[in-house]
């Protein structure tokens, strides 16, 4: 086996030995040249120009880059100018094919095919001519001006004005829905510094009357358009099974009548505890259909639910200011303990305590209801406001009178929202929450009297009925038949 050594030397294998050492190597004299090639590879000329600015290493590198670039700027042949051919002008028939079939913008007379662009014989428009008519259509907003939305649709003030004239002798324009589209038509002008002149308009007035109006001569007809309206209630009924409002809503009754009819059963029974699966609801709500296909749902009229043994039957009777629920006798139950009159938290409760401001031990006739300021103030019961206005210490306070001895008050009110001899139902608002008075903050005090002492308003629970006769029973049985005589079906 031969080994090569580092000098180029084979050395024997086997037994033979090898020397561990080199053997030393010869000393040479380097010459002056090489010195300098050696000192010059050991620098580094191109360093990064982005670090060290400012050293030496840094100036090196600029000079390097500097020599470089003159070496090249030096050594550049020069950039001549490339010379070719320029095809002749075209002139005569062969500029206009090739203009004709060119792709170019429209205003230099650009076109397609062999078809011919205008010549000096074509004499241009001084302004191009309008539509003979334009159909337009506007839509009511909320709290919208009828003769306002004309104008902003194109239609001049005089016109405008007209039309609403026309359009309030068929129908109240503030009664008119927010949503109606209005269909116009508008002619030709005589310059275009006037509006166009109306000549024809159309909308729904009424969910029982559309109206037109038609240019004659210097004015405007109307015309009227009644629409036949079946009047006659929806009824709805079927099992309560899993849920009460689910199974209303599945069977078409609007999630907001669902509402109302759960209210309204609320006033005789738990819906949680007394309602069953088994169940059968009954509801009958307000229903106009049109001639022309629409339908209109309203309120919720009748409310019941028959649960074998037991059947209740709710009415929506309007005797008075506002509608109330009375049973199919004409009979009408509240039970219960008086409610809250504003949604917050009890910061002082009725007894004795130590007053706030005044710093000593006094009687408190009523409960502070820690409130956000400005929330409203609802009447715990039916009732007549008896006062209204300012009051010493309380602020701003409501008194009401439920009949029985009792009577409520409401303090430090920042705005009231009745006035007095106001009949008031339970729920209505009648004012908002301040600070008014002797009051360290936002919040409602609220007293309750019975026969003309204070009692802790939590205390007071109601057991009335009360009972339709007369005329309005006779009415009210009336009302009873004809709703039990709608005979059940769903919404078209």
């Amino acid at each position: 086996m031969f080994l090569r050594n580092d000098h180029g030397l084979e050395l024997a294998g086997g037994t033979a030995a090898r020397p561990f050492g080199r053997a030393p190597g010869i000393a040479h004299d380097v010459g002056k040249i090489d010195r300098l090639r050696s000192a010059a590879a050991g620098v580094d000329w191109v360093p990064d120009l982005g670090a060290q600015i400012g050293s030496r290493a840094w100036w090196r590198g600029l000079a390097t880059f500097t020599g470089l670039c003159g070496a090249v700027w030096m050594l550049a042949p020069g950039i001549h100018p490339l010379v070719g051919a320029t095809p002749a002008p075209l002139d005569g028939t062969a500029w206009e094919d090739a203009r004709a079939q060119a792709i170019a913008p429209l205003a230099w007379g650009a076109d397609t095919g062999h078809r011919m662009a205008a010549n000096d014989l074509v004499a241009p428009l001084a302004e191009a001519p309008e539509r003979p008519s334009i159909e337009l259509s506007a839509t009511l907003g909320e709290g919208d001006d009828f003769d306002h939305v004309l104008m902003r649709a194109g239609v001049g003030r005089s016109d405008a004005s007209a039309a609403a004239g026309l359009v309030a002798q068929a129908a109240a324009l503030d009664a008119i829905r927010p949503g109606t589209r209005i269909a116009l038509t508008l002619g030709r002008r005589p310059a275009k510094t006037v509006a166009r002149p109306l000549e024809k308009l159309s909308l729904r007035a009424r969910f029982d009357l559309a109206v037109s109006l038609d240019r004659a001569g210097s004015g405007m007809v109307m015309t009227r358009q009644p629409i036949a309206i079946d009047a006659t209630p929806l009824r709805i009924q079927g099992l309560v099974g899993s849920s009460l409002y689910r199974s209303a809503r599945a069977a078409g009754a609007p999630a907001r009548v669902v509402e109302s009819y759960i209210k309204a059963l609320a006033t005789r029974l738990s819906i949680g505890r007394d309602v069953a699966a088994a169940d059968s609801f009954d509801l009958i709500v307000e229903q106009e259909r049109a001639a022309t296909g629409e339908v209109r749902l309203g309120d919720l009229l009748f409310a019941g639910i028959d649960q074998g043994q037991r059947k209740v039957q709710l009415v929506r009777w309007n005797d008075g200011d506002s509608p109330v629920w009375y049973d199919a006798a004409g009979r009408r139950e509240r039970h219960g303990f008086m409610g809250m009159p504003v949604a917050g938290h009890i910061t002082s409760s009725f007894g004795y305590r130590m007053h706030p401001l005044l710093g000593y031990l006094k009687m408190h006739k009523g409960l502070d209801i820690g409130a956000p300021y400005g929330a409203p103030i609802y009447a715990a019961l039916d009732g007549v406001v008896e006062g209204a206005g300012r009051a010493g210490g309380y602020g701003n306070f409501v008194k009401l009178i439920h009949g029985s001895g009792l009577a409520s008050g409401y303090g430090h009110m920042s705005r009231i929202a009745v006035s007095r001899g106001e009949h008031v139902r339970q729920g209505q608002v009648i004012g908002y929450v301040g600070s008014t008075g002797l009051s360290t903050g936002p919040h409602l005090h609220w007293e309750v009297w019975r026969n003309g002492q204070t009692i802790n308003p939590r205390s007071i629970s109601f057991d009335t009925v009360d009972a339709l006769s007369g005329e309005s029973l006779r009415r009210f049985r009336a009302r009873v038949a004809g709703l039990l005589a709608v005979r059940a079906g769903t919404p078209h």
